[in-house]
């Protein structure tokens, strides 16, 4: 197993989880078949910017896209946006596309949406590109504290 700190924090919070390897992918409806998932089970980890250097991660199903609506009130905020590239490696310690709730020093507040509360196995990103970490949803949830709010709605057309 690679030493990446995402792998690294999974294993030693303890919960069942197997990594998935695979090839890259133009999108993510081919990267679902590679991770042997469907696009809803897979969890993007968008890093969304609270403040200056502040920020949250957004947990979404690959179906959705965030209401920002929703995630402003919930977070009691008028102002949020979508970190750019350098500023989610700058939080996260992760480049794009690899980016994933575990193992972020220092740890930042995790939202999910509430809408997968209970939904089994999941796909999140392992920090290194090609890989994958798939685990029940509520493990996850427990294992980096995430709360679950509504906070997506329905992504228009094929991802």
């Amino acid at each position: 197993m690679s030493d990446s700190p995402a792998l690294v924090a999974v294993a030693e919070s303890g919960v069942e989880f197997r990594v998935v390897r695979f090839e890259p992918a133009r999108d993510l409806a081919e990267a679902a078949g590679r991770r042997g998932t469907t696009v809803d089970r897979i969890l993007k980890t968008m890093v969304v910017r609270t403040g200056e250097n502040a920020y949250v991660i957004v947990l979404v199903p690959g179906d959705r896209v965030i209401d920002w609506g929703a995630l402003r009130d919930h977070l009691g905020l008028r102002r949020l946006a979508l970190a750019d590239a350098d500023q989610a490696y700058e939080a996260t310690g992760y480049r794009r596309g690899t980016i994933t709730p575990f193992g972020v020093v220092p740890a930042l507040p995790v939202v999910v949406e509430a809408g997968v509360v209970g939904r089994g196995e999941i796909s999140v990103g392992a920090g290194v590109p090609g890989t994958a970490i798939h685990l029940d949803v509520d493990d996850l949830i427990d294992a980096v504290g995430a709360v679950p709010v509504s906070i997506t709605k329905p992504a228009e057309g094929p991802r």
